[in-house]
């Protein structure tokens, strides 16, 4: 089976919902639901046997660069902008690119702000199939 990288932007993607609100502005009560939405959805596809990993992520970071042979590494930031590349992902493997999809607009329905959907933008992207994984 494929397996999909299901990258959470979200302020990014072709155009912001007029519904969208930062984690930022919302209450503890608000994310906490936010949050109990990700844990339901992989509980859901660990039952179906579609569930690989799953991460949230701090906005928070620093950009790393190999400095060169005898140089520590090179480190800049960090940017305000690094918490709008990712906020989160999914690694699912399903059957095809059209349930990568299906399970893309259900994480997108994840409530936000008012308990409203927050109608982020999921990246959708196959992982490479023929690379060997680093570990099992």
């Amino acid at each position: 089976m494929p397996k999909y990288l299901l990258l959470k932007h979200y302020t990014g993607g072709p155009e912001h919902h007029p519904n969208l609100v930062p984690m930022s502005e919302w209450t503890e009560d608000e994310i906490t639901a936010h949050m109990a939405f990700q844990r339901h959805v992989w509980e859901l596809l660990r039952k179906r046997g579609e569930f690989v990993d799953a991460q949230a992520l701090s906005p928070e970071g620093t950009y790393v660069r190999y400095g060169g042979p005898d140089t520590a590494p090179v480190t800049d930031g960090p940017f305000p902008e690094t918490k709008e590349l990712a906020a989160g992902w999914f690694m699912i493997d399903v059957e095809s690119e059209a349930r990568a999809h299906e399970i893309a607009a259900y994480v997108s329905s994840a409530p936000g702000k008012g308990g409203q959907p927050v109608y982020e933008w999921i990246e959708v992207r196959p992982v490479m199939g023929d690379v060997a994984p680093m570990a099992e």
